[in-house]
């Protein structure tokens, strides 16, 4: 039959009993299946994690510029990773850092979330911001 109309006979489920095939145009059959993995790719984004470095004595000026660089990577669509690196004697004030970086999430609390809580991990102390999903 498939000769006949000048299509290809393919097997669907060879295991079973007895075997499953159907009549169709294979390459057309590929050429469409192609198609939508590619346009499948074309829809995905792949989130990229930026990251925001400051110092437990940053100015207010150059915290806002931070700030306002954060809320454009947010915007974006991705995830912020905001540090603090301690030097020297500043390992002695850690909560300079953990304030200033619980200052930066609520002033980008209203595009972001905060994933994980600001948490020191040997000289650096980070915190993870994603954006809320409503924008």
């Amino acid at each position: 039959m498939a000769v006949e109309k000048e299509l290809d006979l393919v097997k669907i489920s060879p295991n079973a009993t007895p075997p499953v095939c159907k009549i169709m145009d294979y390459g057309k059959f590929r050429f469409e299946q192609m198609k939508k993995e590619k346009e499948a790719k074309k829809n995905q984004r792949v989130v990229e994690v930026k990251e925001i470095r400051m110092s437990p004595n940053i100015d207010t000026n150059d915290f806002n510029v931070k700030v306002k660089n954060a809320q454009k990577f947010l915007k974006d669509g991705n995830r912020v990773k905001v540090s603090v690196r301690f030097r020297g004697r500043e390992m002695a004030h850690t909560n300079l850092g953990e304030q200033l970086l619980k200052q930066f999430g609520e002033v980008c609390a209203e595009m972001a979330s905060v994933d994980k809580a600001p948490k020191l991990e040997g000289r650096n102390m980070s915190m993870f911001l994603s954006p809320k999903s409503g924008k």
